[in-house]
């Protein structure tokens, strides 16, 4: 009995669709290895005995990373107002402006750029340390001591997470509103009274908590990915020792902003 084999042209013209499909098989892989992850971490999130490491990772994450936040905030509100001025006098509207940066900063600019700038300053950290830990053996130390390195590494940093994105989120708000008070009515003449006025009237409830389920998602999103980044660092196959820690790092942190993205639409076709 003879054996057909596929003629060289043959296997030119299937290489590129086996090639897709290695890649297709591989992002599964990997989005399940990152389900399972968060499921195993988040199952034991926000228990009692954890709350002195939650406690810490939430100084670190959140107050730590408030300046910048806030920094970015007021220079994102201040860059709206004069934008949006402008924008609005050729139609006669420049009286709600207060409306127009109190809406675009909670429902989107918010929750969206105080995630990234938590992924760069706070996320990469996170993976940093793990992946750290991962190649120096500390990890395979606390399962020899049969210490849960989930729930000892992972587990208080989405907590903290959880916790320091609508915190931060809301600061962002308050001081990128102030930022367009401070071009829109004290550097280009628009009246205080109608700016407040416009923004206590035009923002609803519906508006402040739709940010906050967006910020809660992209915590869970970023501490997930960061720190999945970090706890398998060894198992890269484009490096190993410090340039793993280094390309588990730029990995996380590229990834984290793409999803932010991409769960914002998504979140947004939810909520609206």
């Amino acid at each position: 009995m003879t054996t057909m084999r596929p003629s060289g042209e043959n296997i030119n013209q299937v290489w590129p669709f086996a090639h897709v499909g290695t890649k297709v098989t591989d992002w599964v892989n990997e989005f399940g290895a990152v389900a399972i992850f968060l499921f195993k971490s988040f199952f034991k999130v926000f228990r009692a005995k954890q709350m002195s490491s939650i406690v810490q990772q939430v100084y670190y994450v959140g107050a730590r990373s408030a300046p910048v936040v806030m920094l970015v905030g007021l220079f994102t509100g201040m860059v709206l107002g004069i934008q949006l001025y402008h924008t609005l006098v050729k139609f006669g509207s420049a009286g709600v402006l207060g409306s127009a940066i109190a809406l675009s900063l909670i429902r989107e600019l918010g929750p969206v750029l105080t995630a990234i700038m938590i992924t760069a300053r706070a996320g990469s950290s996170m993976t940093t340390e793990i992946g750290i830990q991962r190649i120096s053996e500390q990890i395979d130390a606390l399962y020899t001591m049969r210490i849960d390195s989930l729930q000892y590494l992972v587990t208080p940093r989405i907590a903290a997470s959880i916790i320091s994105f609508p915190l931060l989120t809301a600061f962002f708000d308050i001081i990128g509103i102030i930022g367009g008070y401070l071009t829109g009515v004290v550097l280009l003449g628009l009246d205080a009274g109608t700016y407040f006025y416009r923004v206590r009237t035009s923002v609803e409830m519906a508006d402040i908590t739709g940010g906050f389920v967006k910020s809660v998602v992209f915590a869970i999103i970023v501490s997930t990915i960061c720190c999945f980044q970090g706890y398998f660092t060894h198992m890269r196959k484009d490096g190993h020792g410090a340039k793993s820690v280094g390309l588990s790092t730029t990995s996380a942190v590229v990834l984290s902003c793409v999803l932010i993205l991409i769960s914002d639409f998504v979140v947004t076709c939810f909520l609206l």
